[in-house]
C-alpha cells in the first residue's frame, strides 16, 4: 500500500497544483482580460480540445491499462509501447492536419486565437503520460509538470497586461502544455526502447482504443460542449462566467482524479494476476476515503461560493457564485463514478458499462442544455452538467449492482453527508455574521475544514478504518522518535 500512498501523494500534489495555479492567476486574468476575452479563450480551447481527443483516441485509459499488465516483462513492454505509440502518432498527425483545415476553412471570427491553440493539438502527439502512469512512475511526471506550470504562471504575470494581450495568454497556456508533454521524452530511454511496430499489432490495438474513445467523446459532450453551446447561444461573457466556476469546481475533482489515476494501474495489475480479494479490499477502502473527501469539499465549496467568487474575480463575476453552488453537487457524483470506473470497470475490461453510462449522460446533457441555456444561460449549462454527472453515476451503479456491494458504498456515505450538512450550517452562520471579506473567507475555510475533518476522524477511529489507524500509528511513531533525538 506504501507505493499507492506515495503515488497518490505525487499525483494529488500535481492535480491540486494545476488547479491552484490557475486560481492564483485567474483573479489577475479576470481583471485584465474581462469576462468576454476569457470567454473567447474558453470557446477556442474547447474546439481545439475535440481535435486533441481524436489524437489521443482513448489512449490514456487503454495505454495505461495495457502497460500496467505487461510492465513486468521488458520485451512485451517494448513491443506494446512501440505499437501503441505508432498508432497514436498516425492519429495525431491526422488530427493536426484536420485542425489546420478547420482554422482556415471554417473559422471566420477569432482565427488568430484558434491558430495559436494548435499547440494543444500538437502537444497531444508528444503525450506519453499513459506509459509512465502504467509503470507507476508518478514522481517523474509530477516533477516535470510542476516546473513547467510554475514557469507558465510567471510568464502570465510578466507578459499579459491588457485586453490586447489575449493572444499572449493563449500562447503561454498552449505552448506551455506542448513543452510539458515533450520534456518527458528525455527520460523514456531509461524504461523502454523502441522496436519496429507491426501493422497487425497496431490494428489489434485500434478497436479497443476506439471502444474507450466512445466514452471519452461522450464525457467531452458535457465537459466542453457546454461552453461551445453557450458561445453559440449567448454572449461570450456567459462562457467566461462558466469557465471560472469550473476552475473552482476542479479543485476537489482534481484530487479525486488523482486517486483514480494512481489506482487504475494497481488494480489492472492485481486483476491480471487474479488477485480478486485484494482488489475488492482496495475498492472498499478507496470508496470510503474518496467519498469522505468529495462530500466535504463539495459542501464546503458550495457554502463559500458567493464570497469566494466576489473576492477571487471581482464584482463582475458575482454570477460565478451561483454557478459554483449548482456545480458543486457534481463532485459527489463524479467521485462515486470515478472509483467504479478506474478501479473496477476499466481494470476488469467491462468497457461496455462505461460506454452505456456516459452516452446516456451525454444525451441527457445535450437535451437539458438545449432546453435551459436559451433562458437560463450559464445556469442552464450548469444544471445540464449536474444532470449528466448524476445519470452517469447512477447508471454505472445500477449496472454493477450484482458485481459490487453498491448499497454498502452508499450506506457508508450517510455520515459524511451529515457531517457536511453540519459544516455547511456553521459556514452560512459565519457568513451572515461576518459578511464578505478576505479574512472572513479564510476563517470560514479553516473552521469548515476543522469541523468536518474532526467529525470524520472520530468516525473512522470508531469504525477502525485500517488506513486511518495505520496513518495515525505512523504519525505517533515519528513523533516518538523525534522526542528521543
Amino acid at each position: 500500500m506504501s507505493s499507492v500512498k506515495k503515488n497518490f501523494f505525487y499525483q494529488s500534489i500535481y492535480g491540486v497544483l494545476i488547479i491552484i495555479l490557475p486560481l492564483l492567476t485567474s483573479p489577475y486574468i479576470a481583471r485584465i482580460l474581462g469576462a468576454e476575452k476569457i470567454g473567447i479563450y474558453s470557446y477556442t480551447y474547447s474546439v481545439a480540445y475535440y481535435f486533441m481527443l481524436i489524437a489521443m483516441l482513448g489512449i490514456k485509459n487503454y495505454g495505461n491499462r495495457v502497460i500496467a499488465t505487461v510492465r513486468d516483462n521488458q520485451d512485451s513492454l517494448n513491443k506494446e509501447f512501440s505499437n501503441i505509440f505508432a498508432l497514436h502518432a498516425v492519429l495525431s498527425i491526422i488530427a493536426i492536419a484536420a485542425y489546420i483545415v478547420y482554422c482556415f476553412a471554417f473559422v471566420r471570427e477569432n482565427r488568430i486565437y484558434a491558430l495559436i491553440q494548435i499547440f494543444w493539438v500538437v502537444g497531444a502527439l508528444s503525450d506519453i503520460n499513459w506509459f509512465f502512469f502504467g509503470i507507476e512512475k508518478f514522481k517523474l511526471t509530477v516533477t516535470r509538470n510542476t516546473v513547467i506550470k510554475l514557469i507558465t504562471v510567471a510568464s502570465i504575470f510578466i507578459f499579459v497586461h491588457s485586453k490586447e494581450d489575449l493572444w499572449k495568454y493563449i500562447f503561454i497556456m498552449a505552448f506551455g502544455n506542448f513543452v510539458s508533454q515533450s520534456v518527458v521524452w528525455f527520460f523514456l530511454k531509461n524504461y523502454v526502447r523502441f522496436v519496429k511496430p507491426s501493422i497487425t499489432e497496431m490494428r489489434k490495438h485500434f478497436k479497443p482504443m476506439v471502444v474507450l474513445f466512445i466514452p471519452v467523446i461522450a464525457v467531452s459532450l458535457y465537459k466542453y460542449m457546454d461552453k461551445i453551446m453557450l458561445g453559440a447561444m449567448c454572449e461570450k461573457a456567459q462562457v467566461g462566467f462558466y469557465e471560472n466556476a469550473e476552475k473552482a469546481i476542479n479543485i476537489p475533482t482534481s484530487v479525486i482524479s488523482a486517486f483514480g489515476t494512481v489506482m487504475m494501474p494497481k488494480m489492472s495489475n492485481l486483476f491480471a494476476k487474479g488477485d480478486q480479494k485484494s482488489g475488492n479490499r482496495y475498492m472498499l477502502l478507496s470508496m470510503e476515503l474518496v467519498m469522505c473527501l468529495a462530500i466535504g469539499m463539495s459542501l464546503g465549496l458550495g457554502a463559500v461560493a458567493r464570497p469566494f467568487s466576489v473576492i477571487m474575480w471581482g464584482s463582475e463575476f458575482t454570477e460565478c457564485g451561483v454557478l459554483i453552488f449548482i456545480l458543486c453537487v457534481c463532485t459527489i457524483f463524479m467521485a462515486f463514478a470515478n472509483i467504479l470506473r478506474t478501479q473496477y470497470i476499466i481494470p476488469q475490461k467491462k468497457d461496455n458499462i462505461y460506454i452505456v453510462a456516459v452516452c446516456i449522460g451525454a444525451v441527457t446533457n445535450i437535451i437539458v442544455n438545449t432546453i435551459l441555456i436559451p433562458n437560463l444561460q450559464a445556469r442552464g449549462a450548469a444544471i445540464g452538467t449536474v444532470c449528466a454527472e448524476g445519470i452517469v453515476c447512477i447508471t454505472q451503479a445500477v449496472l454493477l449492482r450484482k458485481d459490487l456491494p453498491i448499497f454498502t458504498y452508499v450506506k457508508n456515505c450517510v455520515f459524511f453527508i451529515f457531517s457536511g450538512i453540519v459544516m455547511y450550517g456553521f459556514l452560512q452562520l459565519i457568513e451572515n455574521i461576518a459578511g464578505i471579506h478576505f479574512y472572513s473567507l479564510i476563517f470560514e475555510i479553516v473552521v469548515g475544514a476543522f469541523i468536518y475533518l474532526t467529525m470524520c476522524l472520530i468516525y473512522f477511529i470508531m469504525r477502525k478504518n485500517e488506513v486511518v489507524i495505520a496513518s495515525l500509528k505512523q504519525i505517533r511513531t515519528k513523533m516518538f522518535k523525534q522526542r528521543l533525538f
